[in-house]
């Protein structure tokens, strides 16, 4: 662009038209090219649900999307990152239980010392520190050590068997979803041809966490712009 601005102020025999031409081409080829599109939200609802007690979760690990029923209607979609090779998220027939808006880890976070803050597990912590449990905000429990949680939504087997939600609204997946709602966690499911071809794909995943003097704060609980 900047070498088109000087042939155009510069040459003395160029014509009105021929300006505005080269203006219109050089405009052209300086346009930044538009981001995709990014959906207006990380979740598709179909309505409201009037009865809580007819909800029940199906998730589909080949999809890696998560359908919450009321009866036999669908309620919301989302995509979800799933365990990977050797943390496996575990299939079967599971009831929620432990829900926790502000859950830390017991395994995984932070030895924190002052203003050292070092990562690893909580057991093999050094003495002298204090552990800080990495931030899983939204938490709600099916099986023992695995629940569902806010956190990056990889399109690959990325955690450690526990199924993430975006942050933007794993609240919402939280509030719809009770003590003793059924989740059924299968392989595959008949949803995936139909509910499964327009779940919103998280684009964010890959953005850096907030840095670790972030994470061992409330930050993670008070605010979906925190990345981890």
């Amino acid at each position: 662009m900047k070498h088109l601005e000087s042939f155009l102020f510069s040459g003395p025999a160029a014509g009105p038209g021929l300006l505005i031409t080269l203006l219109l081409l050089g405009l052209t080829s300086c346009v930044t090219k538009p981001e995709d599109d990014v959906p207006a939200s990380m979740a598709v609802r179909y309505g409201t649900v009037q009865d809580y007690s007819k909800v029940n979760v199906r998730v589909s690990l080949n999809a890696r999307a998560v359908y919450v029923y009321e009866g036999d209607e669908p309620r919301f979609v989302a995509a979800v990152a799933i365990g990977k090779a050797g943390d496996e998220t575990p299939t079967g027939s599971f009831k929620a239980y432990n829900r926790l808006p502000r859950k830390r880890s017991n395994t995984y976070g932070f030895y924190v010392k002052g203003e050292e803050i070092i990562p690893g597990k909580r057991s093999q912590m050094p003495s002298g520190y204090r552990y800080v449990g990495y931030p899983m905000p939204w938490w709600v429990e099916f099986k023992a050590g695995y629940g569902f949680h806010a956190g990056a939504v990889w399109p690959e087997p990325r955690t450690k068997g526990c199924l993430r939600l975006h942050r933007t609204i794993a609240e919402d997946f939280f509030n719809l979803v009770k003590a003793g709602t059924p989740i059924h966690i299968a392989n595959s499911l008949p949803e995936d041809a139909t509910l499964g071809q327009n779940v919103p794909r998280p684009t964010d995943y890959s953005q850096p966490d907030h840095p670790r003097s972030v994470l061992v704060t409330d930050a993670p609980f008070d605010s979906t712009d925190i990345l981890f």
